[in-house]
């Protein structure tokens, strides 16, 4: 379902299936899901919350790609096996590069349970999101809007973590060229590459992760490494000397252009 983008009339048509197809089961509801990195599930109270908004920032515009890889193992810990809503703006593959089903795959995200739905703005984008978390069958729903649309402000999240409790359906906003701001996201991630463990050919996932926002309780800055077989966060065992100076996110998720593309703009 990844293989090309859909529009709004064909999203509800394809949440009509999903509705009516069976519903795989997923962690009791209300019941955080974990991680898997028992120092960062100590701090969310188990895991993060299903039902709720969840947010992800890219430290820098180098670090986009990393962020990606970020959310989808946050949408894999939360989706279960679930249909994933991915709402991209045109703009961001445009600037960055689409997503890789191949990166995906190699993140553990099976790309036959993405639906992806491209939009021309920040409208559409949160249209097709309140259509999406309106569907209980879902397992997540991901909203990648470009910069920092004024429309998604402090009231728009809010519209945004209701519906996500209503349904118990997880929604992450991804966001890959603005900073953070006030929201009514019940957790905030800043995300940076991190080197990979030594001695492999790419090296694992590896991520300096920072949650900055946490409803639950404190706040604090990991190291996580992503583990693809199990599909979960772990922390990675201690790097030998030399360490590995390539990390997996950027190449996984193949978006080559978002550095250059946010320079090009700025020096614009």
């Amino acid at each position: 379902m990844c293989a090309g983008p859909t529009t709004l009339a064909a999203l509800r048509q394809a949440i009509g299936r999903i509705e009516r197809g069976p519903l795989v089961e997923t962690a009791a509801a209300g019941a955080p899901v974990p991680l898997g990195d028992g120092r960062v599930d100590g701090l969310l109270g188990g895991g993060l919350v299903r039902g709720a908004l969840h947010e992800v920032f890219s430290r820098t515009p180098a670090d986009a790609a990393t962020a990606t890889a970020f959310a989808a193992g946050l949408t894999q810990r939360l989706s279960g096996e679930r249909t994933v809503l991915w709402i991209g703006q045109d703009f961001v593959a445009v600037e960055g590069g689409d997503l890789s089903g191949n990166g995906l795959a190699a993140i553990g995200l099976a790309p036959e349970r993405l639906l992806f739905v491209r939009t021309p703005d920040a409208v559409a984008a949160l249209k097709a999101a309140g259509e999406g978390l309106a569907c209980a069958a879902l397992g997540a729903v991901v909203i990648e809007p470009w910069g920092a649309p004024k429309l998604l402000d402090l009231s728009a999240t809010r519209r945004l973590a209701l519906a996500a409790a209503k349904a118990e359906v997880p929604a992450l906003l991804l966001r890959v060229a603005a900073a953070p701001e006030p929201s009514a996201a019940e957790t905030r991630w800043v995300v940076a590459a991190a080197p990979s463990p030594p001695g492999e050919a790419f090296g694992r996932p590896v991520f300096a992760a920072e949650l900055v926002r946490n409803r639950r309780g404190a706040t604090g800055a990991w190291i996580m490494e992503w583990n693809a077989d199990d599909r979960l966060f772990r922390e990675p065992r201690p790097l030998g000397r030399p360490a590995h100076p390539r990390v997996a996110p950027a190449a996984a998720l193949d978006r080559p252009g978002a550095a250059e593309g946010l320079a090009r703009r700025a020096a614009g």
